[in-house]
């Protein structure tokens, strides 16, 4: 079968910004991929109205390819965690990403190709005190995603999600102490962070034509922390 090249796809990246967003778009840039990086004011993944209305919108009907990957983490314990923080989390972290996939599986579906990766979190399948909003949206990915990968095999559709452990983003450092960070890297095998670069090569693999098998994955990129 005859694949897409590069020059021809048309991908979509939320979170784009800053750090893993911004390392995976500068990749798909690199490799010749037209992409889009909408910003918070375009795109604003806590409104269901707005994320229906960028989506819609004439240039952004022929996604081919749709990376998940804003996501919001704050840090609180359960009892002091307020219903409407949880909510909100829960609507950027998963409710956004199924009404994206949602969105653009028609395209996908007329043209028999696409890709969809979604960026998980080593906290979908593990966690910390502070975390319930965070783990529970990031393991409701991870469902989403085999869901959508079983619905989208009849098309060519390949969808997977990508389980990064502890990167080396401003978010870590600001969700974590010198001390903490410290501790953190004695607790990989690999000894480090990873890197967002590292991240955005797995995941340019994993939505470009070269891979025409993997689908319905939750693939940790993790320096063997999950291992333990």
């Amino acid at each position: 079968m005859n694949w897409p090249k590069a020059q021809d796809l048309k991908a979509l990246v939320t979170g784009a910004s800053r750090g893993i967003g911004k390392a995976i778009a500068d990749a798909f840039l690199e490799a010749g991929y037209r992409v889009l990086t909408p910003s918070r004011e375009e795109l604003e993944l806590s409104s269901v109205e707005s994320v229906r209305a960028y989506i819609a919108s004439s240039n952004h009907t022929d996604i081919d390819i749709l990376v998940n990957n804003a996501g919001e983490n704050p840090i609180r314990e359960i009892e002091l965690l307020p219903y409407e923080t949880f909510e909100r989390v829960l609507r950027v972290n998963l409710g956004a990403p199924f009404l994206m996939i949602q969105a653009v599986l028609p395209h996908m579906r007329q043209r028999r190709w696409g890709r969809i990766v979604n960026i998980s979190s080593c906290y979908s399948k593990v966690s910390r005190p502070g975390r319930s909003a965070y783990s529970a949206s990031k393991s409701g990915l991870n469902s989403l995603t085999r869901t959508a990968a079983l619905e989208g095999a009849r098309d060519n559709i390949l969808v997977n999600a990508v389980c990064p452990g502890f990167a080396e983003t401003s978010l870590t450092h600001q969700n974590n102490t010198p001390e903490q960070l410290r501790a953190l890297c004695g607790q990989i095998p690999l000894g480090r962070l990873v890197s967002p670069g590292e991240i955005a090569k797995f995941v340019l693999f994993l939505a470009g034509s070269d891979n025409t098998y993997i689908t319905g994955q939750t693939i940790n990129i993790d320096g063997g922390f999950l291992c333990q």
